[in-house]
């Protein structure tokens, strides 16, 4: 869950002629599956590409993530760049201290999937994790779909080539230990 502060601001109203003056406000917000779902529903493309967001798509996924409630669209229109880097920090922090290492070191990197909301609640679901668990931090949600994944690959089993071999060369270790030829 990110605070985030937008502050007081003065500003010229050209049309009264006068300064105005808005108190800042607190947003509470939290990147969730939720809030990407929301998202995507409005702009129809997934959230998690590599494709640069507008100003517009940023400020509008902020909106969704806004758990305050009764925020007036204007507000939005008044976050600092302070508070965008903020933000930007927020959803790229991994929320948990896993670290996963490469698992398989022969798997190629092919065509990265397009990962959507959608996805991610097919694989909660294969995984039985509670739906609850959608509006954690994404990252952290995202690492325990993996953990699942990997702990639920099947074993890797030998094949008969290698079984042969990896049985030959310990019979070839044992006769040397023992002195014997056959």
């Amino acid at each position: 869950m990110l605070q985030l502060n937008i502050p007081d601001q003065e500003f010229w109203d050209e049309k009264n002629e006068q300064f105005m003056s808005l108190k800042g406000r607190r947003l509470v917000l939290e990147h969730s599956l939720v809030s990407i779902s929301k998202w995507e529903t409005k702009w129809k493309k997934p959230f998690l590409s590599d494709a640069k967001k507008t100003n517009a798509e940023l400020i509008d996924y902020i909106r969704c993530m806004t758990i305050t409630q009764n925020v007036d669209d204007s507000e939005y229109l008044r976050l600092t760049n302070e508070n965008i880097k903020e933000v930007e920090n927020y959803i790229s922090d991994p929320c948990t201290a896993t670290q996963f290492f490469n698992t398989d070191p022969n798997k190629k990197n092919g065509k990265k999937e397009q990962i959507t909301s959608e996805l991610v609640y097919y694989w909660m679901a294969a995984a039985q994790i509670p739906f609850e668990c959608e509006k954690w931090h994404f990252n952290r949600l995202m690492t325990l779909i993996r953990i699942y994944s990997i702990k639920n690959q099947p074993s890797k089993k030998m094949g008969k080539r290698d079984t042969m071999r990896q049985n030959s060369s310990l019979n070839n270790i044992r006769r040397q230990k023992m002195g014997s030829h056959g």
